[in-house]
């Protein structure tokens, strides 16, 4: 018998969880701050509940009905409404976009770590952008150093997607999501108190419409889907584990306001600090791992306040990791004869070896680029600009369009007759494939040949 979630909060936790990592913590802050602040807000909160909500009812919804892993959900869904089997390699491509995720995210994570350590252990912070500029190049150009976090951070995954639902990610999600929350509060209670509060509220609510482009929307767009966790076959690997009887439409809804809350709340602790002190808010990635330190180093208590930061970090980097391998672990444990100790051992591994190809790009394979790229920016391009935006308008198409509408309907608990229902399928099948369209074409780079 298929394991189920105690109850429907561990799941929206989990889910949350899955969506919280450092695209919101670490990513959201700093591109809000090179695009304009409020406007940007307005358009990512636009792009989340329009166009991702509904890829996230799909993702819910197939892998509730389906009870199995993300592949073979949607080749039964599919079969179920007359589709046709091979739907199951839109579940593939996402399995495949996770644990190609996983293998740089590990990476990245991995430098969260090390700052936790010398939080705890260096005796002196860097005082100056110039200072702590060297201090990410010093790690960043060390490979011994970033196997080392790499292979803790993955390590600790790999134990806790082993232990199964109940005994791993139920039990950390229990633990790590309210420590997740407490912390991320604290940071922000503490730049109410000691940083220019009031600038951040402007800065991030203020929209100033004179400052969007073209490309402002399209990021806002992508940082709406790729936040939400959406199109890798993570949440639909959470859904399958949900029992009868719990409302999609809620459980989608509450995830979506906790993760963009989570965004919100990660500028409201970041960008205080930043005013406060002076630094430059549109710092781009530089802004949590060089900016912000400089600030750390200038208030008082920043040591403590910045290993909770860092602590932070990881553990938001934690939550989506189990994420990201869960889906790939529950086909191999599901379609081999594989322990899910096994499974988890071996896909753990392969994902750590790739992982090495981003540890690389930084140092040693820095100078070989291909199309332009190194290893690290390509499987980063691959994953998240093309597999991932389309693994998500052929979702929402699928629900859409394929998936019978009573299927839809009861999952959903909707009536088939209201306005709702109406507005809900009209956003299914053209507002948001469109919207992710548009997304694809512009990091594919298609539509400068078309057009």
């Amino acid at each position: 018998m298929r394991a189920s979630w105690s109850s429907p909060w561990l799941f929206i936790l989990a889910a949350t969880g899955s969506a919280v990592g450092l695209g919101n913590i670490w990513r959201f802050p700093y591109v809000t701050g090179e695009n304009g602040g409020g406007a940007f807000v307005l358009l990512y909160l636009f792009f989340v509940f329009f166009m991702g909500l509904p890829i996230l009812f799909s993702e819910i919804l197939i892998g509730k009905r389906a009870q199995k892993n993300p592949i073979n959900a949607m080749k039964s869904v599919a079969l179920e409404s007359g589709a046709g089997q091979y739907w199951k390699f839109i579940g593939a491509l996402g399995v495949l976009a996770g644990c190609l995720i996983l293998s740089f995210y590990s990476v990245i994570a991995g430098w969260c770590l090390s700052y936790v350590y010398d939080y705890v252990t260096v005796e002196n912070l860097a005082t100056s952008i110039d200072e702590a500029n060297q201090k990410l190049n010093y790690l960043t150009n060390s490979p011994i150093t970033l196997i080392i976090w790499h292979t803790i951070f993955m390590f600790v995954t790999v134990v806790i997607v082993a232990r199964g639902l109940k005994k791993g990610f139920e039990l950390a999600t229990k633990f790590l999501m309210p420590v997740l929350f407490a912390t991320l509060l604290l940071l922000v209670a503490h730049a109410v108190i000691v940083g220019d509060f009031f600038s951040s509220i402007g800065y991030l609510f203020e929209p100033d419409f004179s400052r969007l482009t073209s490309k402002t929307i399209l990021l806002a767009m992508g940082q709406a889907f790729f936040s939400l966790s959406i199109g890798m076959g993570a949440i639909m690997a959470y859904g399958s584990y949900l029992p009868a009887g719990i409302s999609v439409g809620k459980c989608a809804f509450s995830i979506a306001v906790a993760d963009t809350s989570v965004a919100l709340l990660a500028g409201f602790a970041i960008f205080p600090i930043v005013f406060a002190y002076g630094l430059e808010p549109a710092q781009g990635p530089g802004l949590v791992f060089v900016t912000l330190n400089v600030g750390f180093s200038e208030m008082a208590n920043g040591r403590f306040f910045g290993l909770v930061f860092f602590l932070l970090l990881t553990i938001a980097a934690w939550t989506s990791s189990i994420s990201l391998i869960e889906p790939g672990i529950a086909w191999l444990s599901e379609v081999t004869e594989m322990s899910r100790k096994c499974a988890s051992l071996v896909l753990g591994s392969i994902i750590w070896l790739v992982g090495l190809g981003s540890v690389f790009s930084f140092n040693l394979w820095s100078e070989l680029k291909l199309v332009g790229m190194n290893f690290f920016e390509i499987v980063e391009f691959v994953s998240t600009s093309l597999i991932l935006p389309f693994g998500g308008m052929m979702l929402v198409l699928f629900v859409g369009w394929f998936m019978k509408k009573n299927i839809v309907v009861s999952e959903l608990n909707l009536k088939i007759d209201s306005a709702f229902t109406s507005i809900f399928f009209i956003l299914m099948k053209f507002l948001a494939p469109f919207g992710v369209l548009i997304v694809l074409l512009e990091n594919s780079g298609i539509h400068k040949l078309v057009f």
